[in-house]
């Protein structure tokens, strides 16, 4: 026989349902519902996945080969809940070959791009800007374990270019072989952002190419842990030359001075080879620390300034300390720094460098000209580099250098 339930245990049965319809009711209001994924596996699937996507949409792409010069608009979605594009499986990520870029973003707002691979394009490998909008800047874009490569290979051809662009970050991505006018990574006109735990390799004769890019009234920006290999000229372009009309926001809305660049951070960074690992063009503050520079082509820095419009600053406010730099005397030009006119060296501070010619050690400190004196340096002390010949530059115990270079950044 079967026994009835007791009224008060019916009544908060029917509260808790109720209770939780409203809970689940409200959490849809909010935009929490489940994510959705979508599975394509052709550049038309691609494009209507994209059309339709909303807030929490992962569209997940198979393996295979697909045609570049993807170009997606608007795709948004919020915080917590970006818009994501991945690789269904990251062992085996899609190639997009070819077109003028491989994927190009504008608009976006809260994506995700993450495992995919591109190469051989004409223009950029991977392209995100704003739409021609300025006043309305893209932003929350992450660009993760991306593979971009043989872009150009002539001309101002980038990796990854960034136009417009706030609240970034570009982690675990190999560039390599761009254009050899272009930057791995190119920014204009983007703020607040992290470049982290890239590798960007080009070719010694890549002179007229950069490694990272950060021009056009860019702010905010970290670079740090990456390695560079032979990234053209000018491993780290700190600023540069931008056209007028090309800077973010629109020079006509700026109050105040204006630069190129301004609060950047380059830390704990590995540079082989290039010219210079960095050159300030324009930049109203930065600082270079805990880096690690191995045979540099001619110095260890450069001060510049190559947009000289009215109310632009001179280059300025740049700290540089804690870095271990190792250089061939007989390849090292202007005493490792290259310093142009309308600049403020002046304003440059150094401290707590560690400096090795390993050709000379013991012309290093004759070999060494700051343009102002360093706090605490040392100078021809052999740094003891664990395997420089097989890629590790980091430093054996009791090494002179166990407080300066990459390894030695503060987590």
């Amino acid at each position: 026989m079967q026994q009835a339930t007791h009224p008060l245990r019916q009544a908060g049965a029917r509260w808790f349902t109720a209770a939780l319809l409203m809970i689940l009711g409200g959490a849809r209001a909010a935009g929490t519902e489940p994510e959705r994924v979508v599975n394509v596996a052709s550049v038309a699937d691609l494009q209507r996945a994209a059309a339709a996507a909303k807030p929490g949409t992962r569209i997940r792409i198979a393996a295979g080969t697909y045609a570049g010069g993807v170009h997606l608009v608007g795709l948004s979605g919020t915080p917590g809940r970006p818009v994501v594009l991945e690789a269904a499986d990251p062992a085996e990520p899609p190639v997009f070959e070819g077109g003028g870029s491989g994927l190009q973003l504008s608009d976006p707002v809260y994506v995700e791009v993450v495992g995919l691979t591109f190469r051989g394009q004409r223009g950029n490998g991977v392209n995100i800007d704003d739409g021609a909008t300025p006043a309305t800047p893209a932003h929350h874009v992450t660009l993760r374990r991306l593979t971009v490569q043989d872009i150009g290979p002539d001309g101002n051809c980038d990796g990854i270019k960034l136009s417009g662009l706030n609240d970034l970050r570009v982690e675990g991505c190999v560039v390599e072989r761009w254009g050899r006018g272009g930057s791995a990574v190119d920014l204009v006109g983007c703020h607040r952002g992290t470049i982290e735990d890239c590798t960007l390799r080009h070719s010694p004769d890549a002179a007229g190419a950069s490694g990272v890019q950060l021009k056009g009234g860019t702010a905010e920006v970290h670079v740090r842990r990456n390695r560079f290999e032979h990234a053209g000229g000018r491993a780290v372009n700190a600023g540069g030359s931008t056209g007028l009309a090309y800077f973010r926001p629109p020079l006509d809305a700026w109050k105040g001075s204006k630069h190129e660049a301004r609060a950047l951070t380059i830390e704990g960074n590995t540079f082989v080879g290039s010219q210079a690992p960095v050159a300030f063009v324009g930049v109203d503050g930065a600082v270079f620390r805990f880096n690690t520079v191995y045979l540099p082509g001619r110095w260890a820095l450069r001060i510049l300034q190559e947009t000289r419009a009215e109310g632009f600053v001179p280059c300025r406010n740049v700290e540089v300390s804690d870095n271990l730099i190792v250089f061939h005397a007989d390849r090292w030009a202007e005493g490792g720094v290259n310093t142009g006119s309308g600049t403020e060296p002046a304003s440059f501070r150094f401290a707590r460098n560690v400096w090795y010619a390993a050709d000379a050690p013991a012309r290093t400190r004759a070999s060494v000209r700051l343009p102002t004196a360093e706090a605490d340096g040392v100078y021809g002390e052999d740094p003891r580099l664990v395997d420089p010949e097989a890629g590790d530059y980091g430093v054996k115990p009791g090494s002179p250098a166990a407080r300066a270079g990459a390894h030695a950044l503060p987590r």
